[in-house]
């Protein structure tokens, strides 16, 4: 699993590395307008909201919540304590990654890379990720009409690291008529349910719960 300090060291390269028009800021937040480009962004203890149809490069924040607009893209999306959200049909060319805080992909969304959290819920609604789903701690829902290449993986809770609510089953949703290919990977315990107009990879460390309908 990538822990914290992975995803801590996806930020820290931003204020080293800044450009012309690149964005840092401290304890303040971070507003990219509909339609318009920008760098990097980053901040500490500050939202970063990405407006429709902006384009941008890393968007991070140690203490926030980052948000991409509809139809909005970006290259990499982080945060190390808050919430991820994808508007609907919008673009993310690399990884999305939370340490603490939920990650939710509108209809149509795309992640071209790696999603992971460590704690707190994945949620897609008919969107796309190519690079397989990671998490710890957190329930994953592969929404209705969802796709995912690369699989998921349920890693082992790390009991020499900081306490995420590991004591808590993990649930695992697949919706109707999603799709997700490569292993569904469980190094822990939880609850698989898988929708029976779904396609699933190979299915290591749990068993399989099916359900008809629109929800379990």
């Amino acid at each position: 699993m990538r822990r914290a300090v992975l995803a801590l060291a996806l930020l820290l390269p931003l204020a080293a590395t800044a450009a012309d028009n690149d964005i840092n800021r401290i304890s303040d937040d971070i507003h990219v307008k509909a339609g318009q480009h920008a760098g990097d962004l980053s901040t500490v203890s500050g939202d970063v909201e990405v407006g429709d149809r902006a384009a941008v490069g890393k968007a991070a924040t140690v203490s926030g919540a980052v948000t991409l607009g509809a139809q909005a893209q970006a290259r990499e999306l982080g945060t190390v304590s808050g919430d991820i959200q994808l508007g609907r049909e919008s673009i993310v060319a690399g990884d999305v990654r939370s340490v603490s805080g939920s990650v939710r992909l509108a209809q149509g969304a795309r992640v071209q890379g790696h999603l992971s959290n460590v704690s707190d819920s994945i949620m897609l609604d008919d969107a796309q990720v190519a690079g397989g789903i990671e998490t710890v701690a957190g329930d994953i829902t592969v929404g209705a009409g969802s796709r995912v290449e690369g699989g998921i993986l349920v890693d082992r809770p790390n009991h020499g690291a900081i306490h995420f609510g590991n004591d808590r089953t993990p649930l695992i949703v697949i919706g109707p008529h999603a799709v997700v290919r490569g292993t569904l990977d469980f190094r822990q315990t939880v609850v698989l349910k898988v929708s029976d107009s779904a396609q699933i990879g190979m299915v290591k460390g749990a068993t399989v719960e099916k359900f008809s309908g629109a929800t379990p």
